[in-house]
């Protein structure tokens, strides 16, 4: 566990704050007049060890550290006052519980310049959220320069960080290192997409590097989805410092007299079970207080992207639909294409902004698809890319002060050479995009899904609706504009189902998720780099909110070719669709899917509710990558296993299970069986603690009659007890 150097004695006038979950203690001291200071961050503590905990040495455990008074750097927080001055002191003023959120009040001994650190906690989730509230009583506007959501100090040693970075089609890759002397950060400034060159979560293992299953592991995930810095700064102490919060870089902010800044929470956890203990925890938390309707299972659909792209029309739509429910799917989504009517979307250069019905593609419009999709008993769903537009295009035609654009300059273009942000902190802007999901859910009510895409990054900066004084608000108030958009929508349309799409997984973060079931996970459906894309994502979000399509082969974005069966496996261990084209699949082929989608929907509550333990990563090169799902009862679980590798004369180690009863006997039943001959585990029961002591082996390839490739080996198992 985390604990903040325990040494000297606390003094008995100490104002201690307990900020508690069911398994999580954090302690703060409070005294009015002083800086507040962390001392604990770990596991619960019982009352004894509360009575006689002590106060940490060896570094600065202020709690909120502010740039001026004995704080050169690093500091949390740091602004110009209203008369110059770069100097503040903050110290508490008083503290208060208010249900599940305790506040610490600070305040400028010289200044009317308050702040309150706020903490949320749960009763039933280890999370515990912290962010600032930052209010100006000046006679004048305060420039806000440095604005951290928290600070936490972590104690030296072997301390290992785990990041997720990457880019467009290569998401979510994960990175382990160890912390060292200096500054580690992280951020991302492009404005609309956060969560493809870094990710603004991290995990702190604190007893070497980190292990899946076992190991004190802290957690950090900002819930912000703008421009994020997180940093790690370790200094001569003895302590390294985590920091959290809005990216500052080009967005001072200037809070005005009476004015209130609210920073984005930070959701802290903490594990003694590993990285995998920490991501249930995210999980738990995530399905039950973030996602849009996260106690629900999530439908099987097929996507109409890569089985035609832009070539929409009726008759293929009908065709897809269906196919998809002749294989037990539950939704189809029409995807990009649908709409334009001066200007045709034939490709990707024309049209965002006119969001009506190309009568030319669809004669009987969304009326005729949903009449369609009626008749074939399955949900319809519709793509939208509502922030933005195209120089070609109605609404930029009569709208040109609505984009986002550098003053006195040309506006920087993109996808198709024509594309451009709308500016989201115009209200206007804001009216234009709640009225796009408005005017379709008034006029089409029976539309049940809404991909809702993004495909552009803030390229230049500026703002033709905020001032030229202000124009450092743009990243900030962009994201403002997003959420307030949202919540209209949200409170209108509380029942309707909305992915977050951004060039793929642009959005994969806990400041947008409150809003969207789920998230379109990668644009590469290839499987192989989906398993450590999907490994990645794992990491903070569940396997519920991961979309995962099976995709066709040769696959679309990395022309591999891959086994439908090895696609498929991959598939299920998210939130389980189709990409691929169903007409252009053999009867064979649609037998296999048609199975599996009986099959997933057997374990989808496991899968989309369960307890995930990660098992064997495929970043550690051992040839196999392996993960389980857990259900709360342990009667339940689903175990999957995917050869990476393909050598001659290769060894591959044995994978253990994780997260199961140790006294009950699991019967074991493969599912997508394509093999001639059963597994010779098949049928047959075993304890428990057998299964995670030892584990089963696995043929290293498949027993067919079919012409495919048996290297791509994969198994997935269904567990139950008897």
């Amino acid at each position: 566990m985390l604990s903040l150097a325990l040494c000297l004695p606390l003094s008995a006038l100490a104002k201690q704050i307990l900020v508690q979950s069911p398994h999580l203690s954090l302690v703060l001291n409070a005294d009015e007049g002083r800086q507040p200071e962390y001392v604990y961050f770990g596991s619960k503590l019982s009352g004894a060890d509360l009575q006689t905990l002590q106060r940490p040495q060896g570094g600065r455990m202020n709690a909120y550290p502010a740039y001026g008074m004995d704080c050169p750097d690093p500091a949390a927080f740091a602004c110009r006052h209203a008369d110059g001055n770069l100097s503040t002191q903050l110290v508490v003023t008083g503290s208060d519980v208010k249900g599940n959120v305790t506040t610490i009040h600070l305040k400028d001994p010289v200044y009317n310049l308050f702040v309150d650190l706020k903490y949320r906690t749960y009763s039933d989730v280890d999370m515990i959220e912290a962010w600032t509230e930052i209010t100006n009583k000046e006679k004048g506007t305060v420039t806000l320069t440095s604005f951290a959501s928290a600070m936490l100090p972590i104690r030296r040693g072997n301390v290992w960080i785990s990041h997720i970075s990457g880019a467009w089609g290569n998401e979510a890759n994960v990175t382990d290192e160890p912390l060292s002397a200096g500054e580690l950060t992280l951020r991302n400034h492009n404005g609309v997409h956060n969560a493809q060159g870094q990710h603004a979560e991290v995990m702190f293992s604190l007893d070497g590097k980190g292990k899946e299953n076992s190991g004190d592991v802290i957690g950090a995930a900002l819930c912000y989805s703008g421009c994020y810095k997180l940093k790690t700064v370790t200094d001569d102490s003895e302590y390294h410092y985590f920091f959290a919060g809005i990216d500052e870089q080009n967005s001072e902010y200037h809070l005005r007299r009476g004015e209130t800044f609210v920073t984005p929470p930070v959701a802290f956890t903490f594990s003694k079970e590993g990285k995998s203990g920490v991501s249930r925890n995210y999980h738990h938390w995530g399905r039950e207080y973030m996602l849009a309707h996260g106690n629900k299972e999530r439908m099987i659909l097929l996507n109409s992207w890569e089985g035609v792209y832009m070539d929409i029309n009726e008759k293929g739509m009908d065709q897809m639909m269906g196919d998809i429910a002749g294989m037990g799917g539950e939704l189809f989504v029409m995807d990009d294409g649908w709409f334009g009517e001066k200007y045709p979307r034939k490709t990707d250069n024309a049209a965002l902004g006119d969001w009506v019905v190309d009568k030319n593609k669809l004669p009987n419009g969304i009326d005729g698809l949903l009449a369609d999709a009626k008749k074939h008993g399955v949900k319809f769903g519709i793509w939208i890319e509502p922030e933005m537009t195209n120089t070609k295009s109605e609404l930029y035609e009569k709208h040109p002060d609505w984009i986002i654009k550098a003053p006195g300059r040309d506006p920087v273009l993109g996808r198709g050479g024509t594309q451009l942000v709308l500016d989201m902190s115009n209200p206007k802007v804001q009216d234009f995009v709640f009225s796009v999901v408005d005017n379709l859910m008034t006029k089409h009510p029976g539309i049940a899904y809404i991909k809702w895409d993004a495909n552009m990054d803030i390229m230049n900066h500026g703002s033709q609706y905020l001032s030229m004084n202000d124009q450092s608000h743009l990243y900030i108030d962009y994201y403002r504009g997003f959420a307030k958009t949202l919540d209209r929508i949200r409170a209108k349309y509380p029942d309707l189902i909305i992915q977050d799409c951004a060039s793929g997984g642009g959005r994969v973060n806990w400041g947008t998720l409150p809003w969207f079931d789920e998230f379109w996970t990668s644009d590469d459906t290839d499987a192989l780099q989906r398993i450590y894309i999907q490994w990645g994502t794992s990491y903070f979000f569940p396997a519920m909110a991961m979309a995962c399509h099976i995709s066709a082969s040769p696959n679309h974005q990395t022309g591999r070719i891959i086994p439908l069966k090895y696609r498929i496996d991959v598939a299920m261990s998210g939130r389980l669709g189709m990409e691929i084209q169903p007409k252009n699949m053999t009867e064979a082929e649609k037998t296999l899917c048609r199975n599996a989608i009986a099959e997933y929907k057997q374990i989808r509550p496991i899968v989309q509710m369960g307890n995930l333990y990660r098992l064997q990563s495929p970043y550690d090169k051992q040839g196999v990558a392996s993960l389980m799902y857990v259900s709360d009862s342990k009667d339940k679980a689903v175990w999957y296993w995917w050869k990476t590798e393909t050598f001659v004369n290769q060894h591959l180690p044995r994978v253990r299970m994780a997260g199961l009863d140790p006294a009950k006997r699991y019967k074991v039943h493969e599912l997508n069986r394509i093999d001639n001959t059963p597994l010779d585990c098949e049928g047959k029961s075993y304890s428990g603690a057998y299964l995670m002591e030892h584990g089963l082996d696995m043929p290293y390839s498949h027993n067919v009659n079919w012409n495919e490739r048996t290297s791509w080996a994969s198994r997935v198992l269904y567990l139950t007890a008897e």
